[in-house]
């Protein structure tokens, strides 16, 4: 466990001396302590990334990916104790933490293999004395700032494709969830990557807006990658415009489950139990409304109603867990005000809707998994993202009508469709205005697969080889007199 700022090669207090306490969101404990960093410490981070450039830059392809590859094997070797560092800081079951960090170890492996693939262009010339060339070149100065709901994955999915491009990094990880990440980077340290490539600060949720002011304010930071919320979103957008940074943004989400009258049920219950309620229903592409054919719909309550009454509270420590407690107090208060302004505009609940303290659960930050039938466009929970483990469902009648639905939202990230008619399934796929489709599948995260939205849930693309795109310019050069 590290606990402290990691700059230039060296592990470091805040310049200021300020603390940042991490919780357990099981019981709200104390874990550690680390850096609450300003301004002067995220301005030291990008001298070492800048100073670090050139070199990093000029270091060839392979061998940025053998230290990638290194650094991959650590983390796989560290995966218990990883996976166990998550749970207890994000409050995820342990099976879920492990999980997680063979996700983020997977966009390690895949960008240092594509680092060696960074190929450019030769262009056909317009005259014969003339040679011209496309090459691909990295932005510089990257900045990332992650999210709590996935400490690993999160980070990795952005310093991966950073350092495989020949960029350098500044990071900052969310306030909730700093040790994750500062032991990742401990891991790349000792897989070798030089001193000033990455850098990492960690501060208090009062202090990260000067800690990003700095970065934005810096012409040296080329590119900001953050994933969060869209209004912090636009923020950056606007703020970096004043020095034209380069910008990933992946942003909120309001994603759209929708059943057929031809579905597999039971096959839509297990998507739906599997993109809902991974880590507690706080991710970013998790269902927030679920629109059932009425002809199916009281089965597929049943059904759904019958295995979610069935998972298992708890803190990561009780190796039963399936639900682990919500990130912090702001969080279930959130989930508390959906629910309850649900059920005073009609719906129903079916199963949960309730904090649950007792024996096993003992901590505040617990709630019970929800499921609210009779859902309407005039709930909160229609049109903002919950963020727990709450699923409202949606009666609907026909095609047209579920599409309008789905589409009417500002958000564009994911969107899922259970159905047995193929036209169908390629009308929809078409159709639905967002960037990650599951059809007939509620598990779609993989690094060789391009992961963003469309409209106010952000752009640019992280996995696959757009992923790698992101992180890098294009240069012409033209050679003349060669005849």
């Amino acid at each position: 466990m590290q606990t402290q700022n990691y700059i230039g090669g060296r592990w470091c207090d805040a310049q200021a001396g300020g603390r940042l306490a991490v919780l357990n969101p099981a019981d709200d404990s104390r874990i550690a302590e680390v850096p609450d960093s300003t301004a002067a410490d995220a301005r030291a981070a990008v001298d070492a990334a800048q100073a670090a450039l050139p070199f990093w830059r000029a270091t060839p392809a392979k061998q940025r990916a053998t230290l990638l590859k290194r650094w991959n094997d650590l983390i796989l070797e560290h995966q218990d104790t990883l996976g166990a560092l998550i749970s207890l800081e994000q409050g995820k079951p342990l099976a879920e933490g492990r999980a997680e960090v063979a996700y983020a170890a997977s966009y390690v492996e895949w960008f240092a293999e594509e680092a060696t693939r960074a190929n450019g262009e030769v262009i056909p010339a317009p005259v014969a004395s003339r040679r011209m060339l496309a090459l691909r070149e990295p932005v510089g100065v990257v900045a990332a700032i992650t999210p709590w709901n996935f400490p690993a994955a999160m980070i990795a999915r952005k310093i991966a494709p950073a350092l495989a491009a020949g960029c350098t990094v500044v990071a900052k990880p969310a306030e909730d969830t700093p040790l994750t990440a500062l032991a990742l980077v401990a891991l790349a340290e000792q897989a070798g990557l030089p001193p000033g490539t990455l850098n990492i600060v960690s501060a208090s949720r009062e202090h990260t807006p000067a800690v990003v002011e700095a970065w934005l304010d810096d012409a040296r930071v080329r590119k900001i990658s953050f994933t969060g919320s869209t209004a912090v979103g636009k923020h950056l957008a606007r703020a970096s415009a004043a020095t034209l940074k380069k910008l990933s943004l992946e942003l909120g989400g309001n994603a759209p489950f929708i059943v057929f009258d031809d579905a597999d049920l039971d096959a839509a219950v297990e998507g739906l139990m599997v993109s809902k309620f991974r880590n507690g229903g706080q991710t970013c592409v998790c269902p927030n409304r679920v629109y059932v054919h009425s002809t199916v719909h009281d089965r597929f309550v049943e059904k759904l109603a019958t295995r979610v009454g069935a998972l298992k509270l708890g803190p990561a420590s009780d190796g039963g867990s399936q639900i682990g407690p919500m990130i912090n107090a702001r969080a279930i208060e959130k989930i508390e005000r959906h629910v309850n302004d649900a059920v005073a505009h009609g719906a129903k609940v079916v199963v949960g809707g309730r904090r649950v303290r007792n024996a096993v659960a003992a901590g505040p930050n617990y709630y019970a998994p929800t499921v609210l039938c009779d859902a309407t466009p005039a709930m909160a929970l229609s049109c903002e993202e919950t963020f727990g483990p709450v699923v409202p469902i949606f009666r609907f009648d026909d095609e047209a009508e579920v599409l309008a639905l789905a589409n009417d939202t500002p958000f564009g990230l994911a969107a899922y469709f259970y159905t047995q008619h193929m036209a169908r399934a390629w009308r929809l796929a078409d159709a639905l205005e967002c960037g990650i489709v599951g059809v007939n599948e509620g598990a779609l995260a993989a690094e060789a697969a391009p992961f963003s939205g469309v409209k106010e849930s952000g752009y640019g693309r992280e996995g696959s080889t757009h992923g790698l795109d992101d992180y890098m310019h294009t240069k012409y050069v033209c050679q003349g007199g060669l005849s």
